[in-house]
């Protein structure tokens, strides 16, 4: 089974050694670099929504399909998760019932997408082991209660990987940057 989940995945060897880099160890599962930031480093990845052993054995629901990667803007998003906007973002959604009726779409879309990404085995392996609810009925990175936000990082990953109306709020409100072209590190 792990032969054909490495034969959908498009990640390069450049990009995983990239991702290396940047993350301190060679992430395993990955699928694809979503997007990359203008100095051609990883800025979010695509997962797998499974953990597998080195074998291909199924070992747990892995709810996160899209990751940040990039330092710049994880350092970003970690200081205005610091200043409290999980909060602020969360009584938006509690307010504003059109925001709100747009994030709760985007959990209904990741957790379809999240779903349909499974290979067709190991959605019967999910389905025999009681995760199916899981896939089906959490949100972005696992989340159960669609009027509060998990992680900002999370968020961000999926805007720039799909659409997010927080990542979207984020970008609008405080115009984040990825690394810059000339940058020589790894983002």
């Amino acid at each position: 089974m792990k032969e054909r989940i490495e034969a959908t995945a498009t990640a390069s060897e450049e990009d995983l050694s990239m991702l290396e880099a940047q993350l301190g160890r060679r992430p395993s599962g990955v699928l694809k670099v979503e997007a990359y930031c203008p100095a051609g480093h990883p800025q979010v990845i695509r997962y797998y929504p499974l953990s597998l052993s080195e074998e291909g054995k199924v070992l747990s629901p892995f709810p996160t399909l899209y990751w940040l990667t990039c330092r710049s803007l994880i350092r970003q998003v970690s200081e205005f998760e610091s200043y409290g906007w999980i909060g602020k973002i969360e009584e938006r959604i509690g307010a504003d019932p059109e925001f709100r009726e747009a994030y709760h779409e985007n959990h209904r879309q990741y957790g379809l997408e999240r779903w349909e990404s499974l290979l067709p085995e190991h959605r019967e392996v999910v389905i025999e082991r009681g995760w199916e609810k899981v896939y089906r009925e959490t949100g972005i990175g696992g989340i159960r209660d669609w009027n509060f936000v998990k992680c900002l990082h999370l968020q961000f990953a999926h805007h720039a990987g799909a659409a997010n109306v927080v990542g979207e709020f984020l970008q609008e409100e405080f115009s984040l940057q990825a690394c810059k072209a000339e940058s020589s590190s790894v983002g």
